[in-house]
Protein backbone atom coordinates (compact mmCIF):
# COMPACT_ATOMS: atom_id res chain seq x y z
CA UNK A 1 0.00 0.00 0.00
CA UNK A 2 1.42 3.38 -1.05
CA UNK A 3 1.28 6.09 1.62
CA UNK A 4 1.36 9.83 0.75
CA UNK A 5 4.95 10.02 2.03
CA UNK A 6 6.08 7.08 -0.10
CA UNK A 7 4.38 8.61 -3.15
CA UNK A 8 6.16 11.92 -2.58
CA UNK A 9 9.46 10.09 -2.12
CA UNK A 10 8.93 8.33 -5.46
CA UNK A 11 7.99 11.62 -7.12
CA UNK A 12 11.22 13.27 -5.96
CA UNK A 13 13.20 10.32 -7.27
CA UNK A 14 11.46 10.81 -10.61
CA UNK A 15 12.39 14.49 -10.44
CA UNK A 16 16.05 13.48 -10.16
CA UNK A 17 15.57 11.04 -13.04
CA UNK A 18 14.10 13.79 -15.21
CA UNK A 19 17.00 16.12 -14.41
CA UNK A 20 19.46 13.35 -15.31
CA UNK A 21 17.66 12.73 -18.62
CA UNK A 22 17.45 16.38 -19.62
CA UNK A 23 21.05 16.90 -18.51
CA UNK A 24 22.07 14.09 -20.87
CA UNK A 25 20.46 15.84 -23.84
CA UNK A 26 23.40 18.27 -24.03
CA UNK A 27 25.82 15.36 -24.08
CA UNK A 28 23.92 13.75 -26.97
CA UNK A 29 23.98 17.04 -28.86
CA UNK A 30 27.76 17.23 -28.40
CA UNK A 31 28.07 13.76 -29.96
CA UNK A 32 25.51 13.98 -32.76
CA UNK A 33 25.52 17.58 -33.97
CA UNK A 34 29.09 17.67 -35.38
CA UNK A 35 28.18 14.84 -37.80
CA UNK A 36 24.56 15.69 -38.62
CA UNK A 37 24.77 19.47 -38.37
CA UNK A 38 22.55 21.61 -36.11
CA UNK A 39 19.47 21.81 -38.37
CA UNK A 40 19.37 18.13 -39.36
CA UNK A 41 19.97 16.97 -35.78
CA UNK A 42 17.18 19.24 -34.48
CA UNK A 43 14.83 17.93 -37.20
CA UNK A 44 15.63 14.33 -36.29
CA UNK A 45 15.08 15.09 -32.60
CA UNK A 46 11.66 16.63 -33.14
CA UNK A 47 10.62 14.01 -35.70
CA UNK A 48 11.49 11.07 -33.46
CA UNK A 49 9.84 12.75 -30.45
CA UNK A 50 6.73 13.54 -32.53
CA UNK A 51 6.30 9.90 -33.54
CA UNK A 52 6.70 8.79 -29.91
CA UNK A 53 4.22 11.39 -28.60
CA UNK A 54 1.65 10.73 -31.34
CA UNK A 55 1.54 7.10 -30.22
CA UNK A 56 1.01 8.29 -26.63
CA UNK A 57 -1.66 10.73 -27.84
CA UNK A 58 -3.56 7.85 -29.48
CA UNK A 59 -3.16 5.57 -26.46
CA UNK A 60 -4.52 8.23 -24.08
CA UNK A 61 -7.28 9.18 -26.55
CA UNK A 62 -6.39 12.87 -26.75
CA UNK A 63 -6.18 13.21 -30.53
CA UNK A 64 -9.14 15.62 -30.61
CA UNK A 65 -7.64 17.97 -28.02
CA UNK A 66 -5.77 20.02 -30.64
CA UNK A 67 -8.74 20.92 -32.81
CA UNK A 68 -9.12 24.64 -33.26
CA UNK A 69 -5.70 25.42 -31.79
CA UNK A 70 -3.29 24.56 -34.61
CA UNK A 71 -2.44 28.18 -35.44
CA UNK A 72 -1.33 28.89 -31.87
CA UNK A 73 0.28 25.44 -31.64
CA UNK A 74 2.56 26.35 -34.55
CA UNK A 75 3.69 29.47 -32.69
CA UNK A 76 4.57 27.33 -29.67
CA UNK A 77 6.23 24.77 -31.93
CA UNK A 78 8.50 27.48 -33.33
CA UNK A 79 9.31 29.19 -30.01
CA UNK A 80 9.42 26.19 -27.71
CA UNK A 81 10.93 23.57 -30.00
CA UNK A 82 12.16 24.38 -33.50
CA UNK A 83 14.19 27.53 -32.75
CA UNK A 84 15.60 26.50 -29.34
CA UNK A 85 16.56 23.00 -30.49
CA UNK A 86 18.40 24.38 -33.53
CA UNK A 87 20.08 27.15 -31.50
CA UNK A 88 21.26 24.81 -28.73
CA UNK A 89 22.48 22.35 -31.35
CA UNK A 90 24.57 25.12 -32.88
CA UNK A 91 25.81 26.23 -29.45
CA UNK A 92 27.03 22.76 -28.50
CA UNK A 93 29.38 22.73 -31.47
CA UNK A 94 31.55 25.01 -29.31
CA UNK A 95 30.22 24.99 -25.74
CA UNK A 96 30.62 22.02 -23.43
CA UNK A 97 27.56 20.05 -22.31
CA UNK A 98 27.91 21.51 -18.82
CA UNK A 99 28.09 25.11 -20.00
CA UNK A 100 25.12 24.68 -22.34
CA UNK A 101 23.05 23.12 -19.54
CA UNK A 102 23.76 26.09 -17.24
CA UNK A 103 22.76 28.55 -19.98
CA UNK A 104 19.55 26.55 -20.46
CA UNK A 105 18.81 27.14 -16.77
CA UNK A 106 18.47 30.89 -17.45
CA UNK A 107 15.07 30.18 -19.05
CA UNK A 108 13.09 31.24 -15.92
CA UNK A 109 14.98 34.55 -15.90
CA UNK A 110 13.90 35.33 -19.46
CA UNK A 111 10.41 34.08 -18.63
CA UNK A 112 10.21 36.61 -15.80
CA UNK A 113 11.40 39.45 -18.07
CA UNK A 114 8.87 38.56 -20.77
CA UNK A 115 6.07 38.26 -18.20
CA UNK A 116 6.97 41.69 -16.82
CA UNK A 117 7.01 43.37 -20.24
CA UNK A 118 4.14 41.51 -21.90
CA UNK A 119 1.80 40.25 -19.18
CA UNK A 120 2.55 43.09 -16.74
CA UNK A 121 3.52 40.66 -13.98
CA UNK A 122 5.24 42.29 -11.04
CA UNK A 123 9.02 42.03 -10.78
CA UNK A 124 10.13 42.33 -7.17
CA UNK A 125 13.35 43.94 -6.01
CA UNK A 126 14.75 40.48 -5.27
CA UNK A 127 13.85 39.31 -8.79
CA UNK A 128 15.47 42.37 -10.36
CA UNK A 129 18.60 41.78 -8.31
CA UNK A 130 18.49 38.13 -9.38
CA UNK A 131 18.47 39.10 -13.04
CA UNK A 132 21.57 41.21 -12.52
CA UNK A 133 23.33 38.41 -10.63
CA UNK A 134 22.28 35.80 -13.18
CA UNK A 135 23.74 37.65 -16.16
CA UNK A 136 26.98 38.25 -14.25
CA UNK A 137 27.10 34.49 -13.71
CA UNK A 138 26.66 33.86 -17.44
CA UNK A 139 29.60 36.17 -18.18
CA UNK A 140 31.79 34.42 -15.61
CA UNK A 141 30.75 31.04 -16.98
CA UNK A 142 32.06 31.69 -20.49
CA UNK A 143 34.55 34.51 -19.85
CA UNK A 144 37.60 32.31 -20.49
CA UNK A 145 36.48 31.75 -24.09
CA UNK A 146 35.10 35.15 -25.04
CA UNK A 147 36.95 37.15 -27.70
CA UNK A 148 35.61 40.57 -28.65
CA UNK A 149 38.56 41.83 -30.69
CA UNK A 150 39.02 41.59 -34.43
CA UNK A 151 42.60 40.34 -34.27
CA UNK A 152 41.88 36.92 -32.79
CA UNK A 153 44.11 34.09 -33.96
CA UNK A 154 42.57 31.14 -35.82
CA UNK A 155 42.81 28.62 -32.93
CA UNK A 156 41.26 31.15 -30.55
CA UNK A 157 38.53 31.95 -33.04
CA UNK A 158 37.58 28.26 -33.11
CA UNK A 159 36.97 28.30 -29.36
CA UNK A 160 35.26 31.71 -29.26
CA UNK A 161 32.16 31.26 -27.12
CA UNK A 162 30.53 34.62 -27.87
CA UNK A 163 28.13 33.63 -30.65
CA UNK A 164 27.35 30.14 -29.26
CA UNK A 165 26.58 31.76 -25.88
CA UNK A 166 24.31 34.31 -27.53
CA UNK A 167 22.60 31.48 -29.43
CA UNK A 168 21.99 29.53 -26.21
CA UNK A 169 20.61 32.61 -24.47
CA UNK A 170 18.39 33.38 -27.46
CA UNK A 171 17.08 29.82 -27.15
CA UNK A 172 16.35 30.41 -23.45
CA UNK A 173 14.56 33.64 -24.42
CA UNK A 174 12.43 31.66 -26.90
CA UNK A 175 11.51 29.25 -24.09
CA UNK A 176 10.57 32.21 -21.90
CA UNK A 177 8.35 33.76 -24.59
CA UNK A 178 6.74 30.40 -25.30
CA UNK A 179 5.94 29.79 -21.63
CA UNK A 180 4.13 33.12 -21.39
CA UNK A 181 2.38 32.62 -24.74
CA UNK A 182 1.17 29.21 -23.59
CA UNK A 183 -0.05 30.66 -20.30
CA UNK A 184 -2.00 33.37 -22.13
CA UNK A 185 -3.49 31.41 -25.01
CA UNK A 186 -3.18 27.64 -24.50
CA UNK A 187 -3.67 26.96 -20.80
CA UNK A 188 -6.85 24.99 -21.53
CA UNK A 189 -5.07 22.32 -23.59
CA UNK A 190 -3.91 19.13 -21.90
CA UNK A 191 -0.11 19.02 -21.55
CA UNK A 192 0.36 15.80 -23.55
CA UNK A 193 -1.63 17.19 -26.47
CA UNK A 194 0.30 20.47 -26.32
CA UNK A 195 3.65 18.67 -26.28
CA UNK A 196 2.64 16.47 -29.20
CA UNK A 197 1.40 19.43 -31.23
CA UNK A 198 4.59 21.34 -30.48
CA UNK A 199 6.81 18.50 -31.73
CA UNK A 200 4.64 17.86 -34.80
CA UNK A 201 4.61 21.51 -35.85
CA UNK A 202 8.35 21.89 -35.19
CA UNK A 203 9.03 18.83 -37.35
CA UNK A 204 6.96 20.33 -40.19
CA UNK A 205 9.11 23.48 -39.94
CA UNK A 206 12.51 21.84 -39.60
CA UNK A 207 12.37 18.89 -42.01
CA UNK A 208 12.07 20.94 -45.26
CA UNK A 209 14.84 23.25 -44.05
CA UNK A 210 17.06 20.31 -43.11
CA UNK A 211 17.05 19.07 -46.72
CA UNK A 212 19.41 21.94 -47.56
CA UNK A 213 21.89 20.87 -44.85
CA UNK A 214 22.14 17.11 -45.27
CA UNK A 215 25.54 15.70 -44.19
CA UNK A 216 27.93 14.75 -46.98
CA UNK A 217 28.86 11.45 -45.30
CA UNK A 218 26.80 8.92 -43.40
CA UNK A 219 27.02 9.70 -39.66
CA UNK A 220 28.56 7.18 -37.30
CA UNK A 221 26.59 4.76 -35.16
CA UNK A 222 27.34 6.94 -32.12
CA UNK A 223 25.78 9.98 -33.79
CA UNK A 224 22.74 7.99 -34.94
CA UNK A 225 22.34 6.52 -31.46
CA UNK A 226 22.52 10.01 -29.96
CA UNK A 227 19.74 11.21 -32.27
CA UNK A 228 17.53 8.28 -31.31
CA UNK A 229 18.15 8.66 -27.57
CA UNK A 230 17.63 12.42 -27.49
CA UNK A 231 14.42 12.06 -29.49
CA UNK A 232 12.85 9.14 -27.59
CA UNK A 233 14.25 9.52 -24.06
CA UNK A 234 15.28 13.17 -23.64
CA UNK A 235 12.31 14.63 -25.51
CA UNK A 236 9.38 12.20 -25.83
CA UNK A 237 9.69 10.23 -22.58
CA UNK A 238 10.91 13.29 -20.65
CA UNK A 239 7.73 15.19 -21.55
CA UNK A 240 5.57 12.35 -20.21
CA UNK A 241 7.59 12.20 -17.00
CA UNK A 242 7.40 15.97 -16.59
CA UNK A 243 3.60 15.96 -16.93
CA UNK A 244 3.39 13.18 -14.37
CA UNK A 245 5.45 15.25 -11.93
CA UNK A 246 3.24 18.30 -12.48
CA UNK A 247 0.24 16.16 -11.48
CA UNK A 248 2.00 14.71 -8.41
CA UNK A 249 3.99 17.67 -7.09
CA UNK A 250 2.38 20.67 -8.72
CA UNK A 251 3.90 23.04 -11.31
CA UNK A 252 6.04 25.03 -8.85
CA UNK A 253 7.91 22.00 -7.52
CA UNK A 254 8.08 20.25 -10.88
CA UNK A 255 9.77 23.27 -12.52
CA UNK A 256 12.51 23.07 -9.89
CA UNK A 257 14.06 20.45 -12.16
CA UNK A 258 15.61 23.47 -13.92
CA UNK A 259 18.07 23.87 -11.06
CA UNK A 260 19.15 20.21 -11.14
CA UNK A 261 19.79 19.88 -14.88
CA UNK A 262 23.18 21.72 -14.89
CA UNK A 263 24.60 19.35 -12.26
CA UNK A 264 23.86 16.38 -14.51
CA UNK A 265 24.91 18.22 -17.67
CA UNK A 266 28.32 18.88 -16.11
CA UNK A 267 28.54 15.34 -14.71
CA UNK A 268 27.72 13.52 -17.96
CA UNK A 269 30.03 15.79 -19.94
CA UNK A 270 32.92 15.02 -17.58
CA UNK A 271 32.23 11.26 -17.39
CA UNK A 272 31.51 10.44 -21.03
CA UNK A 273 33.08 13.27 -23.03
CA UNK A 274 36.10 13.99 -20.81
CA UNK A 275 35.08 17.64 -20.53
CA UNK A 276 37.11 19.72 -18.11
CA UNK A 277 35.36 21.20 -15.09
CA UNK A 278 37.18 24.44 -14.36
CA UNK A 279 36.93 26.54 -11.22
CA UNK A 280 35.54 29.47 -13.21
CA UNK A 281 32.89 27.19 -14.70
CA UNK A 282 31.75 26.13 -11.21
CA UNK A 283 31.76 29.73 -9.96
CA UNK A 284 29.92 31.07 -13.01
CA UNK A 285 27.38 28.23 -12.93
CA UNK A 286 26.71 28.74 -9.22
CA UNK A 287 26.28 32.51 -9.60
CA UNK A 288 23.94 31.98 -12.58
CA UNK A 289 21.76 29.53 -10.65
CA UNK A 290 21.71 31.91 -7.67
CA UNK A 291 20.39 34.62 -9.98
CA UNK A 292 17.75 32.26 -11.40
CA UNK A 293 16.66 31.26 -7.88
CA UNK A 294 16.27 34.92 -6.86
CA UNK A 295 14.42 35.81 -10.05
CA UNK A 296 11.90 32.99 -9.68
CA UNK A 297 11.34 33.53 -5.95
CA UNK A 298 12.93 30.27 -4.80
CA UNK A 299 15.21 32.49 -2.72
CA UNK A 300 13.90 35.81 -1.50
CA UNK A 301 15.98 38.65 -0.14
CA UNK A 302 15.01 39.42 3.45
CA UNK A 303 13.30 42.76 3.97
Amino acid sequence: MNTPNSQNYQAYLELLLLAAIWGASFMFMRVGVPEFGPIVFAALRTGIAAIFLIVCLVLFKQTKALRGYWGKIFVVGALNTALPFALFSYATLTLTAGTASVLNATTPMFGAIVAYIWLKDKLSLSATFGLFIGFIGVYLLVSDNLHFGVTVSAPAMQSNALFPTLAAMLAALCYGISANYTKKYLSAIKPLALASGSQISATIMLVPLSLFFLPETIPSSNAIGSALLIGIICTGFAYILFFRLIAQLGPAKAISVTYLIPAFGILWGALFLAETISLMMLIGGSVTLLGVALTTGILQRKK
